[in-house]
């Protein structure tokens, strides 16, 4: 942003290929925001980017945000019902809309937020700037998403994750909690509770999959959760096996964790390629299955003749984890065991991650010992949401853990959930009137 007025780049793929440091440059101001779009909710297009722009109030607002929310469909069409032009898919949109409506009553930045707090249901840790050179963040009042304040003399920022802090040599940071506002104006900054947090509902799988090894979230290293995921599965099971082989990468510390506590050795027998993005958060199941065999690759000497203990972070639709199996197989494997660090995941996720319903969910329509066969394993071991709640170190009750007991933190989640379930939909929640 630079003379009140807000400039806007969007671009489709990778941030090194659409961002270049003459993009940057064009980029006048001392002010900005950015967002990569993980997409849960409509298509991948242009048009579905964030951040969002309107002109109006406070000279112009540029908002996006971390989350998905829950009664879209609903805020949607009040808004549209009030004059608003909605022309996206994007839930970013609606919320840009429903925050400048706010305004325009409130023409105040806590109670416009306030507002929006009571009227939305879902996770969202959003930041957005205004043409009255204000930037300013706050976090839904579960803390479903991560949300990092950071500040030094010359810079203060907003991050998903604590790791941005570190390559700006950043060194005082801390969480935005739950409910909380923080405006940040040239001169100063302010953080305000905005709306209570009764229950927090920390999302477990950023821990187990999402975000950074190297992050600190909610004051837990999150390479260290993932060292105790690992341990605490072989307290759980009997290991048979004579080599430890991670999936690249998340679940490398994971295999750590098993090698301490089973004295089995840790060996990279998959290599994966740089240049393939990560499977699960594509978009389509077809460019999922086609990226497998080009993202990894065994090391034969490795793998032929041993006894394979594969560890991964997560099934979702098992079509993933088959095509892993089949590799290590082909490379000569005596034996596969399948170990996951996350519990099975039985119910879809409303809040932010790319499982929208049950049908899609492979534990959510078939057995332990179903799954085996449909992925060709030997032996398949699941964590236990016990083990799982001791390595991130939170109360369970401080958890989401929605999408592995069914149990929701907020109430339309709870009934849009119950009601896809008896009816058996294959639409996805924003699809589904409540």
């Amino acid at each position: 942003m630079e003379d009140s007025k807000i400039h806007v780049k969007k671009a489709m793929g990778l941030v090194t290929d659409c961002f270049k440091e003459r993009t940057i440059a064009e980029l006048k101001g001392k002010v900005g925001i950015g967002h990569v779009r993980y997409s849960t909710m409509a298509t991948s297009t242009l048009e579905n980017a964030q951040p969002f722009v309107i002109n109006y109030p406070k000279r112009g607002i540029s908002f996006c945000f971390n989350g998905n929310i829950v009664n879209i469909i609903n805020l949607r069409k009040e808004l549209v019902q009030s004059g608003r032009l909605i022309q996206s898919g994007s839930d970013a949109e609606v919320l840009t809309h429903l925050l400048a409506e706010e305004l325009i009553r409130k023409n105040d930045l806590e109670n416009a937020i306030l507002n929006c707090m009571n009227k939305i249901e879902g996770s969202y840790s959003a930041v957005f700037l205004t043409g009255d050179y204000e930037l300013v963040a706050f976090r839904d009042p579960h803390g479903f998403k991560p949300l990092v304040f950071g500040e030094d003399e010359n810079l203060k920022a907003f991050a998903s994750e604590s790791v941005a802090f570190d390559i700006n040599d950043i060194e005082n940071f801390s969480d935005v909690k739950p409910g909380e506002m923080v405006i940040v104006r040239k001169d100063n900054f302010e953080r305000k509770q905005v709306f209570p947090c009764k229950q927090k509902a920390h999302c477990m799988f950023e821990y187990v999959y999402f975000s950074r090894p190297d992050s600190v979230i909610e004051g837990k290293c999150v390479y260290d959760v993932r060292i105790k995921l690992g341990e605490n599965l072989a307290k759980t099971y009997k290991a048979d096996a004579d080599v430890v082989i991670p999936v690249p990468d998340t679940s490398r510390p994971a295999a750590e964790g098993i090698s301490k506590q089973t004295g089995l050795p840790v060996a990279e027998g998959l290599i994966k390629n740089r240049y393939i993005w990560r499977t699960f958060i594509m978009p389509v199941q077809k460019a999922r299955d086609g990226a497998v065999k080009f993202k990894l690759n065994p090391i034969k000497s490795v793998i032929k003749d041993k006894k394979v203990l594969l560890v991964d972070d997560s099934i979702v639709r098992g079509t993933t984890s088959r095509k892993i199996v089949e590799i290590v197989r082909k490379a000569g494997a005596k034996k596969v065991e399948l170990w996951i660090t996350c519990p099975p995941i039985i119910s879809p996720c409303f809040y932010g991650i790319d499982m929208a319903t049950h049908t899609e969910l492979i534990a959510a329509n078939h057995s332990v010992e179903e799954i085996v066969k449909k992925i060709n394993v030997d032996k398949l071991c699941y964590q236990t949401i016990e083990g799982l709640v001791d390595a991130i170190g939170f109360k369970e009750e401080e958890l989401c853990t929605a999408c592995l007991t069914g149990r929701y933190p907020t109430p339309l989640a709870q009934s849009l959930a119950d009601k896809m379930r008896t009816q058996s939909t294959v639409k996805r929640y924003y699809e589904v009137e409540l």
